[in-house]
């Protein structure tokens, strides 16, 4: 029966329920595929409900994190290459929670956008469900937001986050003392922080996202900075348990400058050996366009170091070996040392 007015709909408004119901559809195959131990709903509920003595945890203490990614969404809108940064979302999360010693166990996504294209939060929800997958943790739900007037067309804006847990006493970092030593696990480029500078630099240097990459001229220069964050949490979850791992800092905003000390105790700085690695080839090319100083690279990007692992030095072999055999490079950076902050020796730049 009708009431006989005409007023308008909400898909007038320009939010499109359907759209989001065929999206829920299109997606419940990738988060069904990250599923694990202690996993006891899949998408469409209320809530995501898991199981932690399913898991395997007898006295576990819960560890949370949040993250995005960043301005670097700014080069996928606007070269349509959408399909890794899902991956990077994951990444931002899962290996700060293993810097605390947490084992991730589940991932939750937050898409928002001024009109929902089905096909592009398909590939951006895929590659979340390919990070959680790779680092082991499931993709239990999520919100994906169509707000009209918030953002330009084509735009959209991504939050992700991710619970683990660890067994009662056995967080990180612990027991750090003078004379351990750090390992570095190279990046896989520029990882998710500093992209402001970076399209900065790519401006200034008047190449656009399409160009040849100076330095890997059969690829777009957009698709290489596209580049996904590396994921770190099987190699260090397989250390860990190993008893190789005392901390571990994983190089985000603040680079190497602002965030080795973090898992330092009060006392104790880092030494680190600039010479034990070349810069790779993208920051040389920032740092040379840019004119940034070795000292501004630093505490702006990871600079080719993607996780710092500190370990006893009478397991430091045993650490490299383990690490290289899960397939990580391993850079012998340096030591711990009394004082504070990181201490430099060599040269980058």
């Amino acid at each position: 029966m009708s009431d006989g007015k005409n007023g308008l709909t909400y898909a007038e408004a320009g939010v499109d329920i359907d759209a989001g119901n065929a999206l829920v559809d299109r997606i419940k195959p990738a988060a069904k595929s990250t599923t694990r131990s202690g996993v006891m709903s899949g998408l469409g509920g209320f809530g995501g409900l898991f199981d932690l003595k399913a898991a395997g945890y007898r006295d576990p203490i819960l560890v949370a994190a949040t993250d995005g990614v960043g301005t670097k969404l700014r080069i996928a809108i606007d070269t349509g290459h959408v399909d890794h940064v899902g991956i990077d979302l994951v990444a931002m999360c899962v290996n700060d929670l293993i810097c605390q010693g947490a084992e991730p166990l589940f991932f939750l996504d937050y898409f928002a956008t001024g009109k929902l294209s089905v096909d592009q939060a398909a590939r951006i929800v895929e590659g979340i469900a390919a990070g959680c997958r790779a680092s082991g943790c499931a993709l239990i739900g999520g919100e994906t937001a169509e707000m009209p007037g918030m953002y330009p067309d084509g735009d959209f804006d991504l939050a992700g986050f991710a619970v683990g847990a660890l067994e009662r006493g056995s967080d990180l970092p612990r027991d750090i003392f003078q004379g351990d030593v750090l390992l570095g696990l190279a990046s896989d480029g520029v990882h998710s922080n500093g992209y402001s500078l970076v399209r900065r630099v790519v401006e200034l240097s008047g190449l656009g996202w399409e160009a040849p990459c100076p330095w890997q001229a059969d690829t777009p220069l957009g698709q290489v900075l596209l580049t996904p964050t590396r994921l770190y949490v099987r190699a260090a979850l397989e250390a860990l348990r190993a008893g190789h791992v005392k901390g571990l800092a994983h190089i985000t905003g603040g680079g190497l400058t602002e965030n080795v000390p973090r898992m330092l105790p009060k006392g104790l700085g880092a030494q680190i050996d600039l010479d034990a690695w070349s810069l790779p080839a993208v920051f040389a090319w920032i740092a040379g366009q840019g004119g940034l100083a070795q000292s501004e690279l630093l505490k702006t990007f990871n600079a080719g170091i993607g996780m710092v692992v500190a370990v006893p030095a009478d397991r430091a072999d045993a650490a490299r070996d383990l690490f290289t055999a899960a397939g990580e490079e391993v850079i012998m950076l340096g030591h711990v040392v009394a004082g504070d902050g990181v201490q430099y020796s060599g040269k980058l730049l």
